[in-house]
């Protein structure tokens, strides 16, 4: 049985680039995401990988999602929580509701899923648990009211995690992606933009799998990637 990685959000963006990574690296890799053709598309693409369709903010149905994987490829060496929630406004304009569902695909979703994965890699021998984050982890701008508290306790619950699942073998990272992810959206966005200002999904990959492959003498948490031509 090979290696399982488990990587959430896996959308057309970052979380397909971070499923091809660990494919090229051998693994095979549970892909979580609500759209199901998307992730039947990229299994067929790559052998290793397969679909699993679920909306990680539903606790139930993410249960027997997690528990399906582990009865058809064994315990996870790697768990990538890549699938965010976001919306834009300011507390005045933002929907309580809003808030809520974020809180459940950024922080909950981490917590089911750090409770499941953590406790069998330690048995197994070890592993990784990788979060990716955004500038908002780290502050609060007016019109994101409804997002960056939610990544901000993911930032702290990961870290809580990492504490308590560092010393039995298992690193935790959280990854702060303070970039205009290249993609077709935000090109059409930032149609003047060269293409130094974007940082591209498979660099940020390359940065997820160096991640989850440091040595135990120098485990990072708190990483951060940036573009080299963004304005600063």
């Amino acid at each position: 049985m090979k290696t399982l990685a488990i990587v959430t959000g896996v959308g057309p963006g970052t979380g397909a680039a971070i499923v091809r990574r660990f494919h090229e690296g051998g693994f095979q890799v549970a892909m979580l995401a609500r759209n199901a053709d998307r992730l039947a598309a990229l299994a067929n693409e790559l052998p290793k990988a397969f679909a699993v369709p679920c909306d990680v903010a539903d606790a139930p149905s993410l249960q027997v999602a997690l528990d399906g994987i582990e009865t058809r490829a064994g315990t996870s060496k790697v768990l990538v929580h890549n699938a965010v929630g976001g919306a834009f406004g300011n507390f005045l304009d933002m929907k309580p509701e809003v808030l809520e569902r974020n809180f459940r695909v950024n922080v909950m979703a981490l917590m089911h899923l750090a409770r499941w994965a953590a406790p069998r890699m330690a048995t197994a021998g070890g592993g990784a648990i990788i979060v990716t984050g955004n500038t908002s982890a780290l502050r609060g701008k007016a019109n994101f009211a409804a997002f960056a508290p939610t990544k901000a306790a993911q930032r702290i619950l990961a870290e809580s995690i990492a504490r308590t699942m560092g010393p039995r073998g298992i690193h935790v990272a959280y990854l702060v992606i303070d970039a205009v992810i290249d993609l077709e959206w935000q090109r059409k966005n930032n149609p003047q933009k060269p293409d130094d200002f974007f940082c591209r999904p498979a660099d940020i990959a390359d940065e997820v799998w160096r991640l989850a492959h440091q040595p135990k003498s120098a485990w990072s948490f708190l990483a951060e990637v940036r573009p080299y031509g963004e304005n600063w």
